[in-house]
């Protein structure tokens, strides 16, 4: 497998040395490329799985990791699903790993991320999943964050073009943030995916929602429907989730 770095598109390449974390960063993405690379089927899924890492989570950052582990560990038991974990945090740093099949492997790698003061960049998240979608299968986005200051109009476009490709985006919202709510539900919408909130004091349901979106990613909507069966918080995205095109 290659070894270079699987890196967003850029805003800017001025402050760059300034912005790497020549400690966790770095580690990140270099265990990130010595990982055994997904090797699906053209018809395996494939789930991009996007945190915001901004100081806003801090206090319920490891919480959020914790449970997130737990839908790599549930990703890891379906065979043929590859993950791709994606973040951002600070002055304009956005990183992507590359593809795994051993999804367990990237909780390692984000018990290494922690917060840092910055703005959201859900932009260039949507950006990075459509152009992965135009060259690869991709079944869903699951994107877990608590805030958006970000041009709406813009980001439902991008949404918009992501429906167009067939990937749904999942979107999980910490706190109650009311602008949060608007465009995570907008962005659900437009992709035929679903919305749901989660705090630190029901963790479990965000688990039950985490575990959701990657049985959807697995098996489409026939799986979403098994584990309704088992787990009442996905009927609600069940409900909500709109049969491919």
């Amino acid at each position: 497998m290659a070894q270079d770095k699987d890196k967003l598109p850029s805003a800017g390449r001025r402050g760059e040395a300034a912005r790497r974390d020549p400690g966790a960063v770095d580690a990140f993405l270099g265990e990130a490329g010595r990982l055994a690379p997904a090797a699906p089927s053209a018809t395996a899924g494939r789930l991009i799985f996007a945190l915001d890492a901004t100081m806003s989570r801090q206090p319920t950052w490891d919480l959020a990791t914790h449970l997130q582990a737990e839908m790599f560990k549930s990703a890891s038991e379906v065979r043929g699903l590859a993950v791709q974990l994606v973040y951002f945090r600070g002055f304009g740093e956005c990183r992507a790993s590359r593809w795994v099949a051993d999804a367990r492997a990237l909780t390692d790698l984000m018990a290494r991320i922690d917060c840092r003061g910055g703005h959201t960049q859900i932009s260039r998240v949507l950006s990075h999943v459509r152009s992965r979608a135009s060259e690869e299968r991709v079944r869903a986005l699951v994107y877990v964050g608590d805030a958006m200051e970000e041009p709406l109009d813009d980001l439902c476009a991008q949404a918009g073009e992501l429906g167009l490709l067939g990937v749904k985006a999942f979107m999980f919202q910490e706190g109650h943030n009311a602008i949060a709510v608007n465009a995570f539900k907008e962005i659900a919408r437009l992709t035929g995916g679903a919305y749901a909130q989660f705090d630190a004091s029901a963790p479990q349901s965000l688990a039950a929602l985490l575990r959701a979106a990657a049985a959807y990613a697995s098996g489409g909507v026939d799986a979403l429907v098994r584990l309704a069966g088992k787990e009442r918080a996905v009927a609600g995205l069940l409900s909500q989730v709109r049969p491919a095109r």
